[in-house]
């Protein structure tokens, strides 16, 4: 291993750095909606779990456990029995998953559609032929603004030529095409720290949608990570400018059927909490260069797998 993805692999949320940072899934609640954002980082306010994110979080794992086997042994079988240790292992990490079902008939009717996102994956992809360089690899690279991206790559596979595969799995189903920009904003944000990390751009983006079968393939060049730098640094901007004002309006669209906090939301007749009292922030990134090159923040609505 380089010297560079050794950085990478060390870095996660258990060392977050002091200065301003930003990882793929908070750009993304603050593209989607402000107040989303304010509530789950500025706020900080709990959400009760879902069996669709609960069931995306087990199929990782399953996945993340099936490269433990042996080549020979990574067959449909061996990821259906890893289910049930799997989520006993969740439950036991974190005991309110335990409540998502009222009756076991709900547990066993959820389970089976994570077996079948488990057989599904098994059509797209021979795991015997793979043999993962990291699995759930914590990444972190500070850009020259001064922030710090940082997130989790599902897996990362490295040729022996030295080419590299970023692959996602995803428990929801492919975005129509016109929404997939929105759904390699992830995969581009992870390219970009892995560029900045190892001066290598990753050769393929690959997205494996599990829910109904999909692969979305994307092979990025330096014009594209460019083009993700500079709108993160145009993303925070705008973060550190609500931060400063306490402007975290909604922006209500289809994902709000979803949201946990519509209770609390202005767009739905809710009020939002006092803003707690916060500790200074970092200085804000300088402002870019030049202005007319920062894409627009604001995304076509699609609902999203958090997972």
């Amino acid at each position: 291993m380089s010297d560079a993805l050794a950085q990478t692999t060390a870095a996660g949320d258990d060392a977050l750095p002091a200065g301003p940072s930003l990882s793929p899934s908070r750009a993304a609640d603050f593209m989607t909606c402000p107040l989303l954002y304010r509530f789950r980082v500025i706020d900080r306010l709990p959400e009760p779990p879902s069996p669709a994110a609960a069931r995306g979080t087990l199929v990782h794992a399953v996945l993340e456990r099936l490269f433990d086997e042996p080549a020979v042994s990574r067959t449909p079988q061996a990821a259906r029995s890893l289910l049930s240790p799997q989520w006993d292992s969740l439950v036991a990490a974190e005991p309110e998953l335990a409540t998502l079902f009222a009756e076991d008939a709900d547990r066993l009717s959820w389970l089976a559609e994570a077996h079948e996102m488990l057989d599904r994956y098994f059509t797209l992809e021979d795991p015997t032929r793979i043999e993962p360089a990291h699995r759930e690899m914590s990444v972190q690279a500070m850009l020259e603004s001064g922030l710090t991206l940082r997130g989790y790559i599902d897996r990362l596979d490295i040729a022996p030529t030295g080419e590299i595969r970023i692959v996602d799995y995803k428990t929801g189903t492919a975005p129509r095409e016109e929404y997939e920009a929105r759904a390699l904003f992830q995969m581009k944000f992870y390219a970009l720290v892995l560029w900045r990390t190892r001066g290598t751009v990753p050769r393929m983006l690959q997205l494996i949608y599990l829910g109904n079968g999909e692969i979305v393939r994307y092979a990025p060049d330096e014009a594209d990570l460019l083009a993700t730098e500079r709108k993160v640094n145009a993303l925070w901007q705008a973060i550190d400018r609500a931060r400063t004002s306490g402007d975290w309006r909604p922006r209500p669209s289809r994902l709000c059927d979803w949201c946990s906090y519509q209770a609390l939301c202005p767009a739905y007749g809710g009020t939002p909490p006092p803003l707690p009292e916060e500790k200074p922030v970092v200085a804000p990134l300088p402002t870019p260069a030049v202005p007319a090159l920062l894409p627009t923040l604001v995304l076509p609505a699609q609902r999203q797998d958090e997972i």
